[in-house]
């Protein structure tokens, strides 16, 4: 199982409130351990509870596992005619495929306790830190693409694919550093009241409590504020050029990434919000009380699975909206002998699907 630290303490709270992206204790046990006084009395959470949620997290692995992976078969299969934007969103598909992979993980860990040692803990937590970092800058680095090319008709300059997957490691490559904290500090490790092992943060001293806020201030602020504001800005100027502008074909191709966007907000910003609250809360900008953390243990809960629930959606906006990805995938199935060329055709008559491959008329 490798190995697990010991703590002997007060941990009535840990596990059941325990937030898998956060790194600051949800009960405050930190505080109460250094002061001396007891901590909040958490509200048990029921055993149906947490095997419904593992249910939850196990079939989104599937759904995500099957969608990404076709997303990542179109884009690969069709490499002439792919955009840059086609590019960026097979990062995405990528990283929430990596996502994938750890939620039966974290699954058990929800349903039972951790079982999987201390290196699997950094592992499985750098790949949730990883996934959460580049998706949201992907998006970022997407809305830039889209601003340059609508609003200042620069396509030759943002076609550039050796630019292109130079960012793209330069993505990957900056949320692996902001997840360093994660896998410096992420340990299994086992507290005795009651026995159970907790996969979390092992931060050693007197300034605990500061560092665990530190962690938490970190990827709210280059993880989701900072390309929040840039993809507000860039798609609102980007939409405002568009509704002055009769290209019918440019605004149609903006669906696709204004569904991707609306719906990562949707799953991710509640998250954010309650992270925000709880570091006001610690950092003495909200007082603290009993009441007030129970109220974020709940939100926690309920806005984690929706969180998590977000790394199967795009492939289902891409089957709906991305007339495109429903084209390029028919190809596929026609080449395979699994459809005939006629289904093609009919669909090609039937839609609006225009055969122009240039950067801001087609995307999945």
């Amino acid at each position: 199982m490798g190995e697990v630290f010991t703590f002997d303490g007060n941990f009535d709270d840990l596990l059941e409130n325990y937030s898998y992206f956060s790194t600051i204790d949800p009960s405050g046990i930190d505080e109460a351990v250094i002061s001396g006084a007891a901590p909040c009395k958490s509200e048990v959470v029921t055993t149906g509870l947490k095997y419904v949620t593992a249910l939850i997290y196990c079939l989104v692995c599937l759904l995500s596992l099957l969608g990404n992976s076709l997303v990542v078969l179109v884009v690969t299969y069709n490499r002439g005619n792919r955009s840059v934007t086609d590019i960026y969103l097979l990062n995405l598909a990528i990283a929430d495929l990596l996502f994938a992979l750890s939620l039966p993980i974290w699954a058990v860990y929800r349903a039972h306790e951790w079982i999987f040692g201390t290196a699997m803990c950094k592992i499985v937590s750098t790949l949730l830190e990883v996934n959460f970092y580049s998706g949201i800058l992907l998006l970022a680095i997407i809305s830039i693409d889209r601003y340059l090319a609508i609003v200042y008709a620069t396509r030759a300059a943002t076609e550039k694919r050796h630019w292109v997957k130079f960012v793209c490691v330069g993505i990957w490559l900056f949320s692996l550093l902001l997840s360093l904290p994660i896998i410096s500090s992420r340990e299994a490790f086992q507290y005795s009241d009651p026995p159970q092992i907790v996969c979390y943060e092992n931060i050693q001293g007197s300034k605990t409590s500061d560092w665990r806020v530190v962690l938490r201030i970190l990827p709210q602020t280059f993880g989701f504020i900072i390309p929040l504001i840039i993809m507000l800005f860039c798609y609102g100027m980007t939409v405002h050029q568009l509704f002055q502008t009769k290209n019918s074909q440019k605004k149609k191709a903006m669906k696709v990434i204004l569904a991707v966007v609306l719906f990562f907000l949707v799953c991710w910003l509640p998250y954010n919000v309650s992270l925000l609250v709880d570091t006001l809360l610690r950092t003495g900008v909200i007082a603290d009380s009993c009441e007030r953390r129970s109220v974020l243990d709940r939100a926690f809960l309920g806005t984690e699975i929706l969180s998590f629930t977000h790394s199967c959606i795009n492939p289902f906006i891409y089957a709906f909206i991305g007339q495109k990805f429903r084209n390029n995938f028919l190809k596929i199935l026609v080449a395979r002998g699994l459809i005939s060329k006629e289904i093609l055709i009919r669909y090609r008559k039937g839609s609006t699907f225009s055969s122009t491959s240039g950067n801001t008329s087609t995307t999945l």
